[in-house]
């Protein structure tokens, strides 16, 4: 009878740990362990113990999830497995153990993408109230992309935050699930408030705090309330701040969740000093400080003193904030410099080396089992294999981190110098385009000026002979002609102002722009800068406008660049011998597209079409990948497709591609066409 108390107990944990963690709840669990039955209920104990320090005492909660992880493996209950590792890596990215956070989520994800790993769903009401082990398989994916989100905020890899984010928010809303939803809306929010879009970040904020409304999971809703007080913070509205700070330090307070706590007390202080209240924003700020100690946060403690330091010299105590500064410039440097060597190790994850470390370790690993054979051969003999393993090992770590570091730097040189090269490329492609595009006026503005040079010199000779009426006619044709210049002149510098304004480097602003202009524009230049360059270069080309286009909010001079590159691309692969008659056609159309909300969104679509010899379907999937190209060595970065890909990706738009091989399919029209699209804002 008592051990079905204590498994009835432990079914209930998940529900009890919503409240206040207190001393009476850990010497439950610390009963609970000892007394224990079995493994499944060590793993459960275990597994709430780690949800209990992991946020306070993270090396703690490490530990009791371990200890998870073990008993997981040894029941060979997958879903718990990549549960456990998913909370060790949240309390590793706490320690700041970036590469190892990173390690531990993907075995956590490489677990729960397939599928057979709720075959065995003992126990799936724990992962987030889930309704059957599929849930709770899709509940951990999307908790997992919601927490390597959090990961690469550190590193400031935004668009990896991005990605993982709304791929945790679509899991969220196929599953209705109110963790990851709430979750997830939260730090969409702060995603938009650290690209300094704070509107669209309220928007966010206001989502998660209505799913924690309707939602049984509730711890850390106290995070929600503190986003809310730092954007009326920044938007200078500081008694709504105040009050929803209030709010948050109550819940985080209640929740136990310290580094919330710390975060909504240092923002009262700091608010508190901004209204002339010194009192309060020391108190908080002290508070802080001690609390942040309690849990080891050196980063906060260090901000702390920092803010403290600030109060001080308001007050003219020199002394005083003098030693908080000292105080907090420690903390912070010693934590910066620890954190600067991770963040180049996770960072270096991303590059070649990544594998030749993992072939290093292998073969670390396979030295590592050799010394274990050998040391049943005598205490003399193993003593002087370790030493010698030691010192190689060491070696040749030392040796790794020095490539990695040569790799890294060299990497990011070639990478800024082809970048560079290809801005160059298509810089003198567009300046060719408009000396060609230009030709034609100056030419008028020359004949004209020839021909009104000769009518001056028989107006004079008229003159001389006494003949003012012939001498007028010819005056009459010579004002014709001066029209025509000036008419010319002007049409030269309009396209001259017209050309540069897409070509040069602005602040990269949005306004509205007409698409069709820019589109026949780009496309007259492509022809005529390919004609400038090469005489022998022949091809057509036509268009097809939608006469009630909308404008669209672009960045004209990066938009240029795509269609410049695309509609190079496009004469270049037509342009051949074996094509009788190269043809480009250059169309935009509107586009109506399934919105998130159920509804539809308008769009417009550019299409850059030719009939070359479209592309081989083996390197179709490469065509977008940086320093990828079919042009010969030297005649191409690889990097045109690729920037312009990210460009389009960085307007809201799609770049795809469509082709036909016409060597695989010789009776269908061979060809390949780029489709551009782009959303339109009301």
């Amino acid at each position: 009878m008592k051990d079905l108390f204590r498994i009835v107990l432990l079914l209930l944990l998940p529900f009890l740990s919503l409240g206040q963690y207190d001393q009476n709840y850990i010497d439950s669990l610390e009963t609970a362990l000892t007394n224990a039955v079995n493994d499944t209920v060590r793993l459960e104990i275990n597994r709430e113990f780690g949800f209990y320090f992991q946020d306070s005492d993270s090396d703690i909660g490490l530990e009791y999830h371990q200890e998870q992880l073990r008993l997981a493996k040894k029941l060979n209950l997958q879903l718990w497995e990549a549960d456990a590792y998913q909370q060790v890596g949240y309390c590793l990215r706490w320690l700041d153990n970036l590469p190892g956070s990173y390690e531990a989520y993907m075995k956590a994800l490489n677990i729960v993408e397939d599928p057979s790993s709720s075959n065995n769903g003992w126990g799936y009401q724990n992962f987030s109230f889930s309704k059957s082990p599929e849930d709770a398989r899709l509940s951990i994916e999307g908790m997992i992309h919601y927490e390597l989100a959090s990961l690469y905020l550190r590193t400031r890899l935004l668009d990896e935050v991005r990605s993982h984010l709304f791929q945790a928010l679509r899991i969220g809303e196929k599953l209705q699930n109110k963790k990851i939803l709430s979750l997830t809306t939260r730090d969409i929010g702060n995603y938009y408030y650290e690209s300094n879009e704070p509107d669209s970040a309220f928007i966010y904020y206001q989502k998660s705090l209505k799913h924690y409304e309707n939602s049984p999971y509730q711890i850390q809703s106290g995070v929600v309330y503190l986003n809310l007080a730092k954007y009326y913070a920044g938007e200078q509205k500081l008694d709504s701040a105040l009050v929803y700070c209030r709010i948050a330090n109550s819940l985080s307070h209640s929740e136990y969740k310290l580094g919330a706590l710390v975060e909504t007390q240092l923002l009262l202080g700091h608010l508190f000093q901004r209204t002339g209240q010194l009192d309060s924003a020391i108190h908080f700020t002290q508070n802080a400080i001690k609390t942040a100690k309690n849990f080891n946060g050196s980063i906060l403690r260090g901000r702390g003193y920092v803010q403290l330091a600030s109060i001080h010299n308001t007050q003219k105590k020199d002394s005083l904030a003098y030693y908080c500064l000292n105080q907090g410039k420690s903390l912070l440097d010693s934590v910066n410099n620890a954190y600067i060597t991770r963040l180049l190790q996770f960072q270096s994850l991303d590059f070649d080396q990544k594998i030749r470390l993992q072939e290093l370790e292998r073969e670390n690993e396979l030295t590592r089992s050799r010394i274990r054979t050998y040391a049943s051969l005598g205490g003399l003999g193993i003593i002087l294999l370790v030493a010698l393993f030691l010192y190689r090992n060491n070696r040749v770590k030392q040796k790794a981190n020095k490539v990695l570091k040569s790799t890294l730097y060299d990497l990011k040189t070639t990478q800024s110098q082809l970048v560079q090269s290809e801005k160059m490329a298509s810089l003198g492609e567009l300046t060719a385009g408009i000396a060609h595009e230009i030709q034609n006026p100056l030419n008028f503005v020359n004949n004209f000026s020839e021909v009104s040079s000769e009518l001056v010199d028989e107006m004079n000779e008229e003159l001389d002979k006494g003949d003012v009426e012939e001498a007028k006619a010819l005056s009459s044709d010579i004002r014709q002609n001066l029209e025509k210049i000036t008419h010319h002149g002007k049409r030269a510098d309009a396209i001259v102002k017209g050309m540069l304004a897409h070509s040069r480097a602005g602040k990269g602003e949005k306004v509205p722009t007409d698409l069709n202009a820019l589109a026949e524009e780009y496309l007259k230049l492509s022809y005529h800068g390919l004609r400038a360059k090469d005489k022998s270069f022949n091809a057509d080309f036509k268009t097809d406008f939608d006469p009630n286009l909308p404008k669209a909010d672009v960045v004209p001079q990066d938009i240029g660049r795509v269609l410049l590159n695309l509609i190079n691309n496009a004469f270049q692969a037509c342009a051949s011998e074996e094509n009788e008659k190269p043809l480009v056609t250059v169309r935009t159309a509107r586009s109506v597209s399934p919105s998130g909300a159920g509804g539809s969104a308008e769009g417009i679509q550019i299409t850059v079409t030719d009939n070359g010899p479209g592309i081989p379907t083996d390197i179709k999937d490469k065509i977008f990948q940086p320093f990828f190209t079919t042009k010969p060595t030297g005649q191409g970065t690889g990097l045109g497709l690729s920037l312009s890909y990210d460009i389009v990706k960085a307007h809201g738009g799609e770049l795809k591609l469509e082709t036909t091989a016409g060597d695989s399919l010789p009776a269908v029209q061979a060809g390949t066409t780029f489709t551009l699209s782009l959303p339109v804002t009301d």
